[in-house]
């Protein structure tokens, strides 16, 4: 089967851009990042609408931030640990990916935005204004159409997250037997 972004083939990446925002540091996850990163998915209340709402193992924490070390060299794009400007301390992860994900419509090969805070970072804004900066990091590399947000529909703060960004059009999936929401936001540049 011929992966569809052959014709977005991404440029040679090793390691992410740091993007600033006025509160925040979207860089590389750094190793020391690993017990921040697996305490926040060992989170009840930061996962109940993720997967299966499920905590995550030490192991799948680690296997996470592996995954998100890779989606760069590969696809030219992936995640970011956020900081607090000020304080330094790991706030979540955000970015793009693809999944590979089993739904109709297809979004094989469309970069697909995900978020996840720390529960204490919850509700000061950092989600919409990290993802502001990731956008527009994306629209600038002029290699995609469109990016997608796969949603759980009881999950309301990031539905108001993705729609301030820009994402509409929801249409209902399923996806591992759950109902979700795909939104979808056309990029502000053309592809070259």
């Amino acid at each position: 089967m011929e992966y569809p972004m052959t014709s977005n083939a991404p440029p040679p990446v090793s390691a992410p851009p740091v993007l600033d925002t006025p509160r925040l540091v979207l860089e590389g996850h750094p190793l020391g990042d690993f017990d921040a990163l697996a305490a926040m998915w060992a989170e009840p209340a930061v996962v109940a609408h993720i997967g299966n709402g499920q905590p995550s193992t030490p192991r799948d924490a680690w296997m996470r931030m592996l995954a998100y070390r890779g989606l760069w060299p590969l696809l030219g794009y992936g995640y970011w640990a956020i900081r607090e400007k000020a304080s330094g301390r790991y706030v979540g992860d955000l970015g793009f990916a693809d999944f590979h994900r089993a739904v109709e419509p297809s979004i094989r090969g469309v970069p697909e935005a995900g978020w996840v805070l720390a529960g204490w970072a919850h509700g000061k804004g950092y989600a919409s204004e990290a993802l502001a900066h990731a956008l527009a990091w994306l629209d600038a590399q002029q290699r995609f159409e469109r990016s997608v947000c796969l949603i759980a529909p009881a999950n309301v703060a990031s539905i108001r997250v993705a729609q301030k960004a820009g994402y509409a059009d929801p249409v209902a999936v399923r996806f591992n037997d759950a109902d979700s929401l795909l939104f979808t936001r056309v990029c502000q540049s053309a592809p070259r």
